[in-house]
C-alpha cells in the first residue's frame, strides 16, 4: 500500500490553477479556490491562477504558455471535462500532451465511483505531460476537485510518497529532448 515516508524531506512544487468557465469570476470560483487552499495547505506554491472561457484554442494556448514557464511544475485545470458541447478542456489538454497519463482518468473514476456512484461515468478527467510539466484536467465541481486532490494528487505530488510519485521523476520527464 502507499504511504508517506516521514524520514524524507518534503519538496514543494509550483502549481498553476486554471478554471475553465463561461460564467465564473475569480470571486465565484469555488473549485479553483478549493485547489488553491489544498495545495498551499500541503506546502506547495501557487505559481499562477487564471479563469478562461470554454474555448479550446485559448485553453491550449494558455496550457502551452504555462508549460514553457520554468517556474511552473504542474498545471491543474478545473471545468470543461463533461459531455456537453462547450466542454472542450479535455480536447485542449490532449492538443498539448506529449504523453497522456492514462491511469489518472481511471484512478479518478474509481475514486469518484466510491463517492458519487455511477455518475462518475460522466467525467472525462485526464492527465498528461508536456515540456517537463504535469497537466491534470478535473471536473468543475468542488467535490471532484477535493476528491482528486485528497485521494490522488496530494499523494503523487509528495516526494515522500512510496512506493513512487510524480515528483521523483521530474528530472526525467524531458530526457528525450537531450538525446542526440
Amino acid at each position: 500500500m502507499s504511504r508517506i515516508d516521514e524520514t524524507l524531506e518534503f519538496h514543494p512544487v509550483r502549481i498553476a490553477i486554471l478554471t475553465v468557465s463561461d460564467t465564473r469570476t475569480l470571486a465565484e470560483d469555488k473549485s479553483g479556490q478549493t485547489l488553491v487552499d489544498r495545495l498551499t495547505g500541503a506546502g506547495h506554491t501557487l505559481a499562477a491562477r487564471m479563469i478562461l472561457r470554454d474555448e479550446r484554442a485559448e485553453i491550449a494556448a494558455q496550457l502551452r504558455a504555462w508549460c514553457d514557464n520554468p517556474d511552473i511544475d504542474v498545471i491543474i485545470s478545473t471545468g470543461g471535462t463533461g459531455l456537453t458541447g462547450r466542454d472542450v478542456t479535455v480536447e485542449a489538454h490532449r492538443d498539448v500532451y506529449e504523453k497522456e497519463i492514462d491511469a489518472f482518468g481511471t484512478v479518478f473514476t474509481i475514486v469518484s465511483l466510491q463517492k458519487i456512484g455511477t455518475s462518475a461515468v460522466q467525467s472525462r478527467a485526464t492527465g498528461g505531460v508536456a515540456n517537463g510539466t504535469y497537466l491534470f484536467a478535473l471536473p468543475g465541481s468542488t467535490g471532484a476537485c477535493k476528491d482528486a486532490w485528497d485521494d490522488i494528487l496530494s499523494l503523487q505530488l509528495d516526494y515522500r510518497h512510496r512506493p513512487c510519485n510524480f515528483v521523483e521523476i521530474f528530472p526525467r520527464l524531458d530526457e528525450h529532448k537531450r538525446r542526440k
